[in-house]
């Protein structure tokens, strides 16, 4: 019997000693590299991505106190906290408002389709004399909007005014044409406006390009206001 160590088994080449993820650590170190960094890229992406900035204060809405399509009470402070987009109508109206409001439709589905929660959409009757919560109902009903985000506002005229032309800074002069076709001036822009009741913007509510400006900034403005609510960094919403 020989005293000396026993003989190794010859290793065959391309052999490495440890276990089986080490050896093919050895074996593919630049294929564990790029997966190693693409999950790194991955769980980092929302925090190192470029979010524009929102839009700017330009100005703040005064208290209200008004009712909705339902007849229920509807104030400045059942917004707050809330990022939305305004629209003036009324529901005779023969020209613009119909525009207005598939717009507000239109936003009403790309929020649902992006699956975007926290900003809603409210509608302010020009005509308050007219437009009563029965009659703003009928009018949600043949429009298809969704109650749950999207609310439709009427008050006394005096109110309305107050919010209308002091708020929004738009028109609201009526006027009755040869026919007695009654119309009222007002803006047809989409209206943004912050959780402390500050406008941000108004945009075109009749081009796509319009639409488009008023969705993407109505994000940017909710982002805003998560992150300052420590929401953390520049999430989706």
């Amino acid at each position: 019997m020989s005293d000396g160590p026993e003989p190794r088994a010859p290793e065959l080449p391309g052999m490495v000693e440890g276990g089986w993820l080490r050896r093919k650590f050895m074996q593919y170190p630049w294929h564990f590299a790029t997966v190693l960094g693409l999950v790194i890229v991955t769980a980092m992406r929302p925090c190192t991505r470029h979010v524009p900035d929102p839009p700017p204060v330009m100005s703040q809405l005064p208290a209200f106190a008004l009712v909705d399509q339902d007849g229920q009470p509807f104030t400045s402070e059942s917004l707050r906290g809330k990022v939305w987009v305004a629209g003036l109508i009324f529901t005779t109206c023969p020209s613009t408002c119909p525009k207005i409001s598939r717009a507000m439709l239109s936003l009403q589905e790309r929020y649902a389709q992006h699956g975007i929660d926290g900003i809603d959409l409210v509608s302010f009757s020009v005509d308050p004399e007219n437009d009563t919560p029965a009659v703003l109902k009928t009018y949600v009903g043949h429009l298809g909007a969704d109650e749950t985000r999207w609310r439709f506002v009427t008050g006394p005229l005096a109110a309305m005014e107050k919010l209308v032309v002091g708020g929004f800074a738009s028109a609201m002069d009526k006027t009755t044409g040869p026919s007695g076709m009654i119309d009222i001036a007002h803006t047809t822009k989409l209206v943004l406006i912050d959780g402390d009741g500050n406008v941000r913007g108004y945009y075109s509510s009749d081009d796509e390009m319009g639409l488009d400006e008023v969705f993407h900034r109505s994000q940017h403005v909710l982002r805003e206001m998560r992150r300052q609510s420590g929401g953390g960094c520049n999430r989706s919403p």
